[in-house]
């Protein structure tokens, strides 16, 4: 069994994954709740939850699956790109097992994980596929041809999709994670009430920063009526930037003739992203957001690095 640990942004993950692809445990430790209180993610504050939660998070898994170290075959861990100093947690405590061990250790991408997770098991969707991966750091149309491999059709020029819904639930007075507290108060309010427009760029890219700023000033210009219109506001963001993301996806199958699409990513998470692409694969709820098994599925594809070669094994922010 591999047993994989996700440490990159603020959420503290364990899973036990079988070689082919069968979740034994997935076990995830958010800390939202930590952060809420500063609007957002501080790098400092994670690293340190982390260092309690890394020991406590593993045994939890093992607990789970009905397993011990004596059953793991291969230690996973994600590398980057991420918060270096919450990697770095995750990158050294994966060392110390795999070393303990004398066990193989597989460093992961972060977004091949994302990717990743839609081909556990019990319905694996397999590739050759178009993906669209949003999350709260990346925003990306990927041409994925194998288990391992893709190509990037598009980005974000600024502005990840979810950094936008961040930012954007900022300016309302909502709380953190931003995503999930814009697309709360949407439900209550009208998308057509406000015209948001989104910055339509060459190719396949993405821009959000345009979006945010139009929310910033409609925020501005309603003064004292902004309480009133929260979820009308709300609502209208929402719908700015998920039909930003249908567009470019719809237009990215067009051009390389994709039969088969899939989202992944904290955003896949949205109701109305799922709703509004009815013919994708979108990832099962619990693997949307940060989660280690996501990491193993990527590691059953990734070349492990053989004892004790991967004690030389650095983390890195950014791709």
């Amino acid at each position: 069994m591999i047993l994989a640990l996700e440490t990159s942004c603020d959420e503290t993950a364990c899973a036990v994954v079988t070689e082919d692809g069968h979740v034994r445990a997935n076990v995830v430790s958010s800390q939202a709740a930590l952060h809420a209180r500063y609007g957002g993610v501080v790098p400092e504050v994670a690293s340190r939850r982390h260092l309690e939660l890394a020991t406590p998070v593993v045994r939890e898994a093992l607990g789970r699956a009905n397993a011990s170290l004596d059953d793991v075959s291969t230690v996973a861990v994600t590398r980057g790109p991420g918060l270096i100093g919450a990697l770095l947690v995750g990158v050294q405590t994966a060392k110390a097992i795999a070393w303990s061990r004398r066990l193989p250790l597989v460093p992961v991408d972060h977004l091949h994980g994302h990717v990743a997770s839609l081909f556990l098991r019990p319905e694996p969707f397999e590739p050759p596929l178009l993906c669209l991966l949003a999350s709260g750091g990346h925003t990306l149309l990927l041409d994925v041809h194998d288990h391992a491999g893709w190509d990037v059709l598009g980005s974000t020029l600024d502005d990840a999709a979810g950094e936008a819904f961040d930012k954007g639930a900022r300016l309302l007075g909502l709380g953190y994670p931003g995503g999930a507290a814009i697309e709360g108060l949407a439900r209550q309010g009208d998308p057509e009430a406000f015209s948001f427009p989104v910055a339509r760029v060459a190719g396949l890219d993405f821009s959000f920063s345009g979006v945010k700023t139009a929310l910033l000033y409609a925020v501005r210009d309603l003064g004292e009526e902004v309480e009133s219109r929260r979820a009308d506001l709300a609502a209208s963001y929402q719908r700015a930037i998920v039909r930003a993301l249908v567009e470019r996806t719809r237009e990215a199958a067009e051009q390389t003739g994709a039969a088969k699409i899939a989202v992944v990513g904290g955003v896949a998470a949205n109701s109305e992203l799922r709703a509004s692409l009815p013919d994708a694969t979108a990832a099962p709820l619990a693997l949307c957001t940060d989660n280690a098994a996501m990491i193993a599925s990527a590691a059953r594809f990734t070349r492990a690095v053989p004892y004790p070669s991967y004690l030389a094994l650095d983390a890195y922010a950014s791709r």
